[in-house]
């Protein structure tokens, strides 16, 4: 008998959920038991249905699985759900999950700005998670619904973070360079993206300008602050695969200089309740010395996507400085950080160790 909590995965042949099955092969806290996908796909076999696109081979423990409808009476044994829904899709039917006492770990944005929802990054505020006891009582479900943020917004806010802790985040401006898979699949045509950049994202610059104020905010035992911080977002797509490059300037309300920023960020380490998560990585903030890096193609993959990779801190002309990041988005931006999520409350609500 597994001692392993039973997960389901929904819209599990998508390009997120693909991420999921992936990720979630011979993880050792999760045993996905149950699949789901959209109606077309019900009845078949993940194998019969899905049309994979990782690189790394479909796993076999999910190839003879049956696609379940997107429905919460359809899920019958799984504790947990890790949902890769469309977002206008998990407005409707992640509720459902949440009444019949199933824990959702989202990546879709449909309830990130419900304030009894949180946004979770357990680098920077695994206390949030606590506030799934307000919400279960308020809305009077047994299971919770808890979400990752924009997958851009994850890729810069952990060392915006870890500065403010130090000398404070008053504003930033943040310019990104986001991958074709942050498209889903069949994505941007060609086409529109080859000797091009396309300087509009949907919805995309509103997230990044909303969530790190309530991602780093307090809760205070009723409610989730929202941190001060003001901040302006520049979103564009560019012919890279996977991972997204975030150039960002930012004001801090102390006097401090380059070295203690750089300091700051390679001497990072996670809150002590995330060190023994499974999918935590040995390194939340890689610094790179080399004055052209990070890169998308050098360093999306260290520690397994789950890496926030930072470089070039310097002063900046009209704020105080300016630096690059590069998160992958798939993995750290998407279901990476749902299962990390999913880790964390699994320590803390089903008592894993």
């Amino acid at each position: 008998m597994s001692n392993k909590i039973p997960v389901s995965v929904l819209a599990a042949t998508g390009s997120v959920g693909q991420r999921f099955i992936s990720l979630l092969d011979q993880h050792p806290w999760f045993e996905v038991v149950e699949i789901t996908a959209s109606d077309r796909s019900v009845g078949k076999t993940y194998e019969e249905s899905c049309h994979w696109l990782l690189s790394d081979p479909m796993p076999e423990y999910v190839k003879k699985m049956e696609l379940l409808p997107t429905d919460a009476d359809a899920i019958k044994k799984s504790q947990i759900a890790f949902s890769a829904l469309p977002a206008e899709i998990a407005m409707i039917v992640e509720p459902d999950f949440a009444r019949k006492g199933i824990y959702v770990s989202s990546n879709a944005s449909a309830y990130r700005k419900d304030p009894l929802v949180p946004i979770l990054v357990p680098e920077v505020n695994p206390d949030h998670l606590q506030i799934l006891d307000v919400q279960q009582k308020t809305y009077q479900w047994p299971g919770a619904i808890m979400t990752n943020p924009n997958c851009t917004t994850v890729g810069f806010v952990v060392p915006l973070n870890a500065i403010d802790k130090h000398f404070g985040v008053t504003k930033a401006i943040v310019f990104s360079m986001q991958a074709l898979s942050g498209a889903g699949y069949p994505g941007v045509p060609g086409m529109d993206i080859l000797d091009n950049v396309i300087p509009f994202i949907s919805g995309e610059e509103e997230k990044l300008e909303y969530e790190p104020a309530k991602i780093m905010g307090n809760f205070d035992g009723e409610k989730i602050v929202q941190h001060p911080i003001v901040i302006s977002a520049h979103t564009n797509r560019v012919a890279v695969t996977d991972a997204h490059t975030i150039c960002l300037s930012f004001a801090v309300r102390e006097k401090v200089s380059e070295e203690q920023i750089i300091s700051t960020l390679e001497n990072f380490e996670f809150p002590e309740i995330c060190r023994s998560l499974p999918s935590c990585p040995k390194k939340g903030i890689i610094y790179h010395k080399e004055e052209n890096r990070p890169q998308p193609r050098w360093d999306r993959s260290l520690e397994k996507g789950m890496a926030t990779n930072v470089g070039r801190v310097r002063k900046d002309n009209i704020l105080d400085y300016r630096m690059v990041t590069v998160s992958h988005n798939t993995i750290r931006g998407a279901a990476g950080g749902s299962i990390l999520n999913g880790e964390l409350l699994a320590k803390i609500k089903f008592r894993m160790n």
